[in-house]
């Protein structure tokens, strides 16, 4: 047998914070040796913190990163095992993304990465070049400062892998592993049996089985350990890195980590019989064959010996079951994770949330009460650093520390009702009573006063005065008086977080939180400058979908039943008169379901669908139930109205990423914000596979009302061909 101990880890490091993530990266090292590991792998780009962008273009961020890689050898860390250190490296003009393999003080070799990620919401080849020479190491000079203190010119730089005396490791660089023709495989023919993947990958909601079969898969059908590290948090960005550092065994997975976490630093560690990689590969015998001819990858060699000798007191890793978390636990822990990082990274003291009493308001409040009692059970289970973070946020004194969830949540989160003579006397006590089960600071205010000085302002100006629709008024003085409210309470929510501390004699200031859904900013249904502005929004990528369901786990697995009742209203913006015989309704506002946004944003996005082959794919899937007259219509509209509202993107408040079809306009989702709204080609060739269908020809109003459905003409900058102005009147109060 061939014994051999290794430990993975997920550290929530932060970009640029270079302290933070040595100290992270030591106590992992040290923690590792404890448990008797023999090669220890960190997160992609770990030295740095994976989200620097733009930052990894200044030589700063370079050399920092060899000073701290100095720190690291010039002390004992890599005394008796094998490190990988994640760092970018300038070689000659070009810069790398590369995995830093260390052993006994010694740079081993270096491995820059040879597939960049690009997609979504990575830009690597923005920063970095793409490692092509596959045939040979290189050999790399080490700047002047390390060469002389680690006692060491040059280190093979390049593809390949490390021979040990009874092993060989290799590095897999996250992005390498998806692959059409992963790295891994000719490893694997080449005699590799560690595959070390250094990994940067962000949360998104059922995402993680992808990631996970993707391991199962690259040693199922060619055997070996696949060892896999990633960051855990948020380390300054919308991206929440959710962790789950593992090691699978032959198609087996035998150690899993947590995928969310308040840890700073945790181990994952599990023992392996590499005779049993040896033994797998040898009863297949198309490996054989395939390792018999295959094409030869350079390596480095190294007269050490990594495993140990059968011992009955080193104990092999069995297969487990692995843990998947549902949706609603994701949508639980995830953005509650994320918001913990940044409030004690961001020097606040808390947060305040616009709460409605509506589904997303809510669903923000109890990510928030999550959040508390997250720390809560963290401090109890002895994690001394998130216990010195919440006593520093929550202001406790003598000795005093959280071990009441809403004791904690009083101290650190505001809920301020903004109601109106609009609002329901139901939403008003749904508001309360979520706010008392959670914990927060509850105020009850009105603005109808404000609104009244704002319309006699109008009206010494113009000489006229705006009515609602159902009084009699017109769609642009309807909306107009709903735009009013909700961005009066924009302004509100910014000037209490600023000023409550002061008035209750505590420090800092408060972060308002947003609480706007994908879909809306999909269809552009929310005023500009609302209460969707903040300054982070934990669901502004999750569907409303999703959130109700959220909202009716929540409700008994968080504690918070009133969160049932909530569900269970019809989604409403509360920003018109209430009547007898008409009550506002947010899916008949916006002219669509949220259900049906759902369907158009994942064509959109996901299927990459212009508005014709959406038109064919949903002609397939409603074909059932509607003609292809009424998908033409349906399809239309909702490319009217995106288009016509995607200038909102470009301001859309920062949020916790979590959906594939989100319209992030910062980095997710690029495209233009000034559209050719009636789409006249594409709607042509639309009516014309309408009339080939059924032979009737289907009209489109070129003109439209362009008022109708809550797209407003006013103060919208004029983005849009078809006036697109504020828009649709949200509050996300």
């Amino acid at each position: 047998m061939r014994l051999l101990k290794v430990a993975t880890c997920n550290l929530n490091n932060w970009a640029l914070d270079f302290d933070c993530n040595l100290k992270n990266i030591k106590e992992s090292i040290g923690r590792a040796k404890e448990a008797g590991a023999v090669i220890r792998l960190g997160p992609e780009l770990e030295i740095t913190g994976y989200g620097c962008e733009d930052h990894f273009l200044e030589l700063d961020t370079v050399t920092h990163a060899w000073e701290c890689l100095k720190d690291l050898l010039l002390g004992d860390w890599t005394d008796g095992i094998l490190c990988s250190f994640g760092m970018p490296v300038i070689k000659g003009s070009e810069r790398y993304n590369c995995q830093v393999l260390c052993l006994n003080r010694k740079i081993i070799m270096i491995r820059p990465k040879l597939w960049l990620a690009n997609d979504g919401n990575y830009r690597e080849l923005r920063w970095f070049t793409a490692w092509k020479q596959k045939d040979q190491l290189e050999d790399f000079q080490l700047p002047n400062e390390i060469s002389v203190a680690l006692k060491q010119k040059s280190v093979p730089f390049g593809y390949g892998f490390i021979q040990f005396l009874d092993t060989a490791v290799a590095a897999e660089i996250c992005e390498e592993l998806f692959t059409p023709i992963p790295p891994h495989a000719d490893l694997a023919l080449n005699g590799v049996e560690v595959f070390m993947n250094a990994s940067g990958s962000h949360h998104q909601l059922r995402k993680l089985d992808y990631r996970i079969r993707a391991f199962i898969s690259a040693t199922h059908s060619r055997g070996g350990v696949y060892m896999y590290s990633n960051h855990q948090g948020c380390d300054g960005g919308r991206l929440y890195f959710d962790g789950c550092s593992c090691v699978v065994v032959n198609g087996d997975m035998i150690a899993q980590g947590s995928q969310f976490s308040l840890k700073d630093v945790e181990i994952v560690v599990a023992q392996v019989d590499l005779d049993a990689v040896a033994g797998f590969r040898g009863s297949i015998s198309s490996f054989q064959e395939q390792a018999s001819c295959k094409t030869k990858i350079p390596s480095v060699a190294v007269p050490y010996n990594l495993c140990q000798p059968f011992n009955l007191k080193m104990s092999l890793s069995s297969p487990l079951k692995i843990n998947y978390h549902s949706p609603e636990e994701e949508i639980a822990f995830g953005p509650g994770c994320w918001l913990w990082d940044y409030l004690r990274r961001s020097g606040a003291s808390g947060f305040l949330l616009p709460l409605s009493g509506g589904a997303d308001s809510s669903s923000v409040a109890a990510i928030v009460g999550c959040m508390c009692q997250l720390v809560v059970k963290e401090i109890s289970n002895g994690d001394e650093q998130v216990k010195a973070d919440a006593i520093r946020i929550g202001h406790y004194a003598n000795g005093e520390f959280p071990t009441d969830s809403r004791e904690f949540a009083k101290r650190i989160f505001y809920t301020v009702f903004m109601g109106s003579e609009n609002s329901s006397q139901e939403t008003r006590m749904l508001a309360k009573k979520l706010a008392d089960e959670i914990g927060s600071w509850h105020l009850d205010v009105s603005i109808d006063t404000v609104v009244s000085a704002f319309l006699s302002l109008f009206q010494t100006l113009t000489g006229k005065r705006p009515c609602y629709k159902v009084d009699g008024g017109s769609n642009v003085e309807n909306l107009g008086l709903q735009n009013i409210q909700a961005r009066i309470r924009m302004v509100l929510a910014f000037m209490l977080a600023s000023l409550l501390p002061w008035v209750h004699n505590k420090p800092g200031f408060y972060l308002v939180l947003g609480s706007s859904n994908v879909d809306e900013g999909l269809r552009g249904y929310l005023t500009k400058y609302d209460c969707s502005s903040a300054d982070i929004n934990p669901i502004g990528s999750i569907s409303k979908q999703d959130l109700r369901t959220f909202l009716r786990w929540a409700a008994t697995h968080l504690g918070y039943s009133s969160l049932a009742e909530i569900e269970a209203a019809p989604p409403t913006a509360e920003l018109e008169p209430i009547r007898s015989n008409y009550s506002q309704l947010d899916e008949v506002d916006m002219g669509m379901t949220y259900e049906e946004l759902s369907v158009y944003g994942r064509l959109r996005k996901v299927f990459h669908c212009g508005p014709v082959t959406m038109f064919k794919n949903l002609c397939y899937r409603w074909g059932a139930r509607l003609t292809p007259s009424e998908v033409a219509e349906k399809v239309k509209q909702f490319f009217k109205y995106y288009s016509i509202n995607r200038h909102k993107m470009t301001v859309l408040t920062p949020s916790y990423h979590a959906e594939s079809y989100s319209p992030d306009d910062n980095r997710f989702d690029l495209r233009q914000f000034l559209y050719n709204a009636r789409w006249p080609y594409q709607f042509r060739k639309i009516d014309e596979l309408v009339k080939e269908l059924d032979g009737e020809k289907v009209p489109f109003s070129e003109s439209g009302d362009h008022e109708k459905m809550g797209t407003t003409l006013d103060g919208g900058g004029g983005m849009g061909v078809i006036a697109a102005g504020s828009g649709n009147p949200k509050s996300g109060h």
